[in-house]
């Protein structure tokens, strides 16, 4: 085996570069996963264009999969040779965040989001995973790389926005921006049990995927005020909103369209249109209106991406459909540069080693 290895890279404010580095090495309680397949986010995008300060050169990616290359002393719950996920956040466990259940918080705000904004990133032949024990879960044996790849983040992501919006059961939702985290939220809105889910999105075949994944009503801002129809479908207000695009326009529309009393869902990254997002004082009855709001990162951990994968697993989610360009590793500058313009209707590349 060699002993470097290949991986996209930032090189510099909106430029990416495929480099070599040498295959990365365990510690005590650490493990090295030799990758086999890998999802582009529209995260690293944003990153790269400068919304998160990373240093020039550090490797980009948290969604991937792959088998265990090596493991370091004290790993118990993995072996090599085994194919395993990780989730894009990889906490400790140990810390007072982690204990409460806010594993993404994991010692500060957003500290256990380590791949990329504190070491290198997966989007690599070989990564290195923190706290093995508690972070790889091993992938179901019926359960192909591409689909368990998507434990990784957007499912995690999509689906923490659905179980923080506190739907009620057969209640309200309505899911702005059906990318892959909007369409995941529009996934997991069915599953906690929305007895009606409105997946709002400018793009046709967007809109076509979320009835797909279960909206029972589409709409295009193009056609009208989303927020008016929203309102007149539901009679006053949706009980939950979910926004999953990280706009100031989006998360105003949420306020507006969620009744009072209602939750407003954070899943988008916030940041590429300046540092303040500001809430419209009518929306929020003047900060009395009874309307809730949420923000999450993905949640990690061995035991949610054990039960993500379940749910793939079983049948009852299949998020493949949004798989729609596919990749070698030395194509990925390619599918990145695609990615950042959202040419060819793409929204998730599969990159495979």
């Amino acid at each position: 085996m060699s002993d470097t290895m290949r991986g996209l890279a930032f090189l510099e404010k909106g430029t990416v570069g495929l480099v070599e580095r040498p295959v990365p090495e365990p510690g005590p309680g650490e493990a090295v996963v030799r990758t086999t397949a890998s999802l582009i986010c529209t995260s690293d995008v944003h990153t790269v264009d400068g919304v998160l300060e990373v240093p020039q050169g550090r490797l980009l990616g948290h969604e991937s999969v792959g088998v265990v290359h090596a493991v370091g002393s004290g790993v118990t719950s993995v072996r090599v040779g085994e194919r395993v996920a990780v989730n894009a956040v990889t906490p400790d466990g140990t810390c007072d965040a982690c204990q409460a259940g806010y594993t993404s918080q994991c010692g500060g705000p957003l500290g256990g989001y380590r791949f990329t904004v504190q070491k290198d990133g997966n989007m690599a032949e070989y990564f290195h995973v923190n706290d093995a024990d508690y972070n790889l879960a091993p992938i179901p044996d019926s359960l192909p790389d591409e689909l368990a790849v998507y434990a990784c983040d957007m499912l995690s992501t999509g689906f923490i926005g659905a179980e923080n919006a506190a739907v009620p059961i057969g209640g309200t939702v309505a899911v702005f921006a059906q990318g892959a985290v909007g369409l995941s939220a529009t996934i997991g809105a069915r599953l906690v049990g929305a007895g009606l889910v409105i997946a709002v999105d400018g793009i046709p075949e967007r809109r076509k995927l979320a009835e797909r994944f279960g909206a029972d009503i589409t709409l295009d801002p193009a056609d009208g005020d989303v927020v008016e129809k929203i309102v007149e479908l539901t009679g006053g207000g949706v009980d939950s909103a979910i926004e999953a695009l990280g706009a100031q326009a989006t998360f105003e529309a949420c306020l507006r369209a969620t009744k009072a009393g209602g939750t407003i869902s954070n899943l988008g990254y916030h940041g590429s249109e300046g540092p303040t997002l500001t809430i419209p004082l009518d929306a929020f009855g003047l900060g009395m209106a009874g309307k809730k709001i949420a923000t999450d990162l993905c949640p990690g951990g061995r035991y949610r991406m054990q039960r993500l994968m379940r749910l793939m697993d079983t049948g009852r989610v299949d998020p493949s459909p949004m798989t729609t360009h596919r990749f070698g590793i030395g194509d990925a500058e390619k599918a990145f540069a695609m990615m950042s313009t959202k040419q060819d209707g793409i929204i998730k590349p599969l990159i495979t080693y």
